[in-house]
C-alpha cells in the first residue's frame, strides 16, 4: 500500500530545514526530502565568506540555542552580530549541526515527480518509492532557477557554464575566463579562479562593481541606527520595512512591490572583497554583450559600450554569474498542469498570505515567494518568517481536518 503523510516538504536548504524543525516541534506528521544544504555545500565557492552578517545567518527553529551565535559560542568560534564575516565552512558546520539536532528525520533523497491526485498529492522519489501527501511545501532553493542570458545560451556547454556549477574552481589554470555579472557570485568566483591560476576578467554592464559598505562606528551609534537602521536584508528604512513587515508588503499594490524588489536586487559584493578584486582582476565595465559565438575553439564575445563602440573579447570559457529567476517551469519534478495553475505568468507564483499556492494544499517558500512577500524571501533570513507561519497554517488546517474525519 502507498504510504500517506499529512505534509511532505521538498527541499533541505535553509527554508526546508527550518520548516521541518517547526513542523517537528508541533508534532505534525510529515516527511522531508532532499540533499542537505546542497546549494551551499556543492555550488558555492569553497573558500567564500557569507555576505550576510552573523545575526541574519541563522536557520529557524523554536529553540533559543538554534542560532549561529549559540553554535559558535558552544564550539569556541569567533562570532559577532555584525562586522565579522562568516566563512562558508563555519556556516556549513553550523547548518549540519542544526540538521542533526532538529531535523534527524531528513530523507536524503530527491523527489523526481509531483502531481495532484484528487485531494492529495502523489510523489515519486529517486529511490523508486511512491507516496501520497495531503499537503506539500516546495522549498526547492535556487539551483534549479539559474538564469543564463539568451545571448549566451547557445554556446556549447564545454565553453559556457553558470556560476553555481563551480565550487572548487579547478580545471581553469592557465585558461582565459570571462565572468559575466557584477554581484557577489561574480566577485567570489572571479577571485577563486584567480587563485587557481586562471586568467580571469569580469564583464558587466554597470559603470562600477558595487561592494557593501564597510561597517563603521557611526552606523552603530544611536543617530546612525535612526538614520539607517540595520535589517536582515540591508540598512535603511526601506530595507527595514521589507524585512520587518512582509505581511504589509504582501498587501501593497503590485507596482510598489515590483519597485521595492527591484531596488533590493541590485548586485553587490561583500565589503571584504573589494581590495582583492580591484587589485587582481581586470574589469570590463559599461559593456553589453551583443553576440557570443565559438570561433577556432574559443568564445568570441562582441561587446558594446554605451556610446555604441564595439570591441571583441576572446576567451576559453564564459561563466554566467547572472543570478536566478524563480521560473517554476524549471522545477523539473512538477507536473505541467501544476506549473500552469500556480504560475499564471513567467517568474510569478501567486501565494496566499500563508504561502499557499492556487492549488489547495500546495505551498511554496523561498525565492518563489519573493513576488508576494518581498526581497526578504531572497535570503535565508526569510525562513525566520516563513517557517513558523507555514507550520502554524498547516497545524490549523490539519487540526480542522482531523476534527472533520473524527466526526
Amino acid at each position: 500500500m502507498i504510504k500517506v503523510c499529512d505534509v511532505a516538504v521538498i527541499g533541505a536548504g535553509p527554508h526546508g530545514l527550518s520548516l521541518a524543525a517547526h513542523l517537528a516541534a508541533r508534532g505534525i506528521d510529515f516527511r522531508v526530502f532532499g540533499k542537505p544544504l546542497s546549494t551551499w555545500a556543492e555550488h558555492m565557492p569553497k573558500d567564500m565568506v557569507l555576505k550576510s552578517d552573523g545575526f541574519v545567518s541563522n536557520l529557524s527553529a523554536p529553540s533559543p540555542d538554534s542560532t549561529l551565535k549559540a553554535y559558535c559560542a558552544k564550539h569556541g568560534i569567533a562570532y559577532a552580530d555584525q562586522g565579522l564575516p562568516v566563512s562558508l565552512e563555519t556556516f556549513l558546520a553550523y547548518a549540519n549541526n542544526f540538521r542533526r539536532r532538529f531535523v534527524p528525520m531528513l530523507e536524503e533523497t530527491n523527489v523526481v515527480s509531483l502531481r495532484a491526485d484528487g485531494d492529495e498529492f502523489t510523489l515519486m522519489l529517486e529511490t523508486g518509492e511512491s507516496l501520497k501527501a495531503r499537503n506539500v511545501v516546495l522549498a526547492v532553493g535556487i539551483t534549479s532557477f539559474a538564469y543564463i542570458p539568451p545571448v549566451l545560451a547557445q554556446l556549447p556547454k564545454d565553453h559556457l557554464s553558470h556560476s553555481y556549477q563551480h565550487r572548487e574552481g579547478t580545471g581553469f589554470k592557465g585558461r582565459e575566463v570571462a565572468v559575466i555579472g557584477r554581484g557577489a557570485s561574480a566577485v567570489d568566483l572571479a577571485w577563486l579562479l584567480h587563485q587557481q591560476g586562471a586568467s580571469v576578467r569580469i564583464v558587466a554592464r554597470s559603470s562600477e562593481i558595487e561592494f557593501n559598505k564597510v561597517p563603521d562606528a557611526y552606523e552603530e551609534s544611536l543617530i546612525g541606527r535612526l538614520h539607517r537602521p540595520a535589517s536582515g536584508i540591508g540598512r535603511g528604512w526601506r530595507s527595514y520595512f521589507c524585512a520587518q513587515a512582509p505581511l504589509l508588503f504582501y498587501r501593497l499594490p503590485e507596482n510598489l512591490r515590483r519597485r521595492a524588489i527591484a531596488s533590493h536586487m541590485h548586485p553587490a559584493g561583500g565589503w571584504f572583497m573589494r581590495e582583492k578584486i580591484e587589485s587582481n582582476v581586470p574589469l570590463l565595465l559599461r559593456r553589453s554583450i551583443r553576440s557570443a559565438e565559438l570561433r577556432n575553439g574559443q568564445v568570441s564575445l562582441k561587446l558594446a559600450d554605451r556610446s555604441g563602440r564595439e570591441d571583441i573579447v576572446v576567451c576559453d570559457h564564459v561563466i554566467a554569474a547572472t543570478g536566478y529567476e524563480p521560473d517554476m517551469r524549471k522545477t523539473k519534478f512538477l507536473s505541467p498542469d501544476l506549473v500552469v495553475k500556480i504560475s499564471p505568468r513567467e517568474n510569478v507564483t501567486l501565494l496566499s498570505d500563508t504561502f499557499e499556492t492556487a492549488v489547495k494544499g500546495l505551498y511554496a517558500v523561498g525565492l518563489p515567494a519573493m513576488y508576494n512577500f518581498g526581497p526578504l524571501m531572497r535570503f535565508m533570513v526569510g525562513a525566520e518568517f516563513a517557517a513558523p507561519r507555514v507550520a502554524a497554517a498547516l497545524d490549523r488546517r490539519l487540526g480542522v481536518s482531523a476534527e472533520k474525519r473524527a466526526a
